[in-house]
């Protein structure tokens, strides 16, 4: 399930499956607002759906990295909330925070995205690009260079995993 609530947007289900919709999430909010050019994505099929994905190589393999860490937090029952930080590369001022709340629900080691249909994941996928191209209608648009961090919003550690990025994870206090 995918709803708005105040300002950050809420998915359930397995880690294999919140970790797909956060993958797709930070494609469409990379795209939607501005901070790779348009070029570097293409359509992509997923669940019988077409999302837009990177092709920024860099990128790609960052994304993996990080998204191989959500999923063993999400595994192991140590995060509940992801937040994407766009900052100004200037003055490195916060312009936007994205909020993803997360309940993950345990499956079998045989069915990784869980009991849901491919119905109700088309639909949640749908509706979680829905709110952020729909949040994108409203928002300023960026007209400084940025930069994005991604964070599992808990504790104050800060660790750098890829030193060639302008990018890094944050786990920063809730």
């Amino acid at each position: 399930m995918s709803t708005v609530t105040s300002s950050s947007i809420s998915l359930k289900g397995s880690a294999e499956l919140l970790t797909d919709y956060f993958f797709y999430a930070l494609n469409s909010i990379l795209y939607q607002r501005g901070i790779y050019p348009s070029a570097s994505f293409k359509q992509n099929i997923k669940y019988d759906l077409s999302v837009l994905v990177t092709t920024d190589e860099n990128l790609i393999k960052y994304l993996n990295v990080i998204l191989n860490q959500v999923k063993n937090w999400l595994e192991d029952g140590s995060v509940h909330r992801l937040a994407l930080i766009i900052k100004s590369v200037k003055t490195d001022e916060v312009l936007e925070r994205w909020q993803f709340d997360m309940t993950t629900e345990k499956t079998d080691t045989s069915n990784s995205v869980g009991t849901k249909s491919l119905a109700q994941i088309q639909s949640e996928i749908q509706g979680v690009i829905r709110q952020i191209v729909a949040s994108n209608t409203f928002l300023p648009v960026l007209n400084s260079s940025c930069k994005w961090e991604n964070g599992k919003v808990q504790s104050e550690e800060i660790f750098q995993l890829r030193k060639t990025q302008p990018l890094f994870m944050k786990k920063v206090k809730e």
